[in-house]
């Protein structure tokens, strides 16, 4: 197998819920021999590429919504031109985009779980919930607002009840 073979096994596997040790099995019994550690990464690899693939597949369908807002929109309100302009005291009640918040298939060392989430306000970042049960925000595209952090701890908790 070359490298690319082997990155498109470890992509198919991975979604079909293989651990990275049973993928390394499978990998051996092919005659690929594969350090852990060289696995992980190209695991980590694939699932941002994945990640990658996705947000833009999302970011797609916004664009046209933005583009079919200013049709809609009253010309004599310019906050609806630039949310910028917008009252920051109005900005935090206005009701926000849903947060989606997604747990990693791979784990990360230290972590008991960890992943993505998409804040209602745009703001992108990585979570992780260490072994002391501390969560932290990784890798964040800009300040999630305090809604966001509320929001993004209710979905967090009804991950982890399922």
């Amino acid at each position: 197998m070359d490298q690319n073979q082997i990155k498109e096994f470890i992509a198919q596997k991975i979604p079909e819920g293989y651990s990275l040790s049973k993928i390394q099995d499978m990998l051996k019994e092919q005659n690929v021999n594969i350090t852990f550690m060289e696995l992980r990464l190209i695991a980590a690899e694939i699932e941002e590429s994945v990640f990658t693939q996705v947000e833009k597949a999302e970011e797609k369908p916004e664009e046209k919504e933005d583009k079919n807002t200013p049709e809609n929109a009253s010309p004599a309100d310019p906050a609806m031109d630039d949310p910028a302009m917008g009252d920051p005291a109005m900005d935090a009640a206005a009701p926000a985009g849903n947060t989606v918040v997604e747990l990693s298939k791979i784990a990360r060392p230290g972590a008991v779980a960890s992943g993505s989430v998409k804040f209602g306000s745009g703001v992108t970042a990585e979570w992780i919930l260490d072994q002391m049960g501390r969560l932290g925000l990784e890798n964040s595209t800009g300040k999630p607002t305090e809604q966001d952090i509320q929001e993004f701890q209710v979905e967090l908790q009804k991950l982890f009840s399922r």
